[in-house]
């Protein structure tokens, strides 16, 4: 079953137990993916939905850091509590140990020898690893595999 059709039954579901919480967080999941199809006129894969989960997820990541700075931990726990929902939608991601062994085989692929390289280095470690890994932890890897 595609991830699309998962998060359809899922919302069903959450409708038949009157979920509340959980459906409208999968709504606002389905509308997000919806929409990218609409705007680029394609059927979305799974990796593309991984890639709108990934986008909400750092949305949400990013809101709960501003409410808790401004005193709201109320809408801060909304945001935590929609957060978990899209977390499941995500595939293991890669520890920290498994992308430097990644970005190593990948920069010994390519021949990269530089910092000069880190936009082809990227290129390849983007295609690879898309939802398999926070790219910011990505983006680390490779600088430290470049500069060493």
């Amino acid at each position: 079953m595609s991830l699309k059709n998962q998060i359809t039954e899922d919302m069903k579901n959450a409708m038949r137990a009157k979920d509340m919480e959980r459906l409208g967080t999968i709504r606002l999941l389905t509308a997000a993916i919806k929409q990218k199809e609409v705007d680029e006129r394609v059927e979305l894969d799974d990796a593309a939905v991984i890639a709108v989960i990934d986008k909400m997820v750092k949305q949400r990541k990013d809101s709960i850091t501003a409410f808790e700075q401004g005193g709201r931990d109320d809408l801060a726990a909304k945001e935590k509590a929609e957060m978990t929902v899209l977390a499941a939608y995500q595939p293991a991601r890669l520890s920290a140990d498994d992308i430097a062994a990644e970005v190593k085989a990948i920069v010994a692929e390519l021949g990269a020898s530089g910092p000069g390289d880190m936009g082809k280095v990227m290129g390849a470690v983007k295609t690879r690893l898309a939802g398999k890994a926070d790219m910011g932890a990505v983006s680390a890897a490779v600088k430290a595999a470049l500069a060493g």
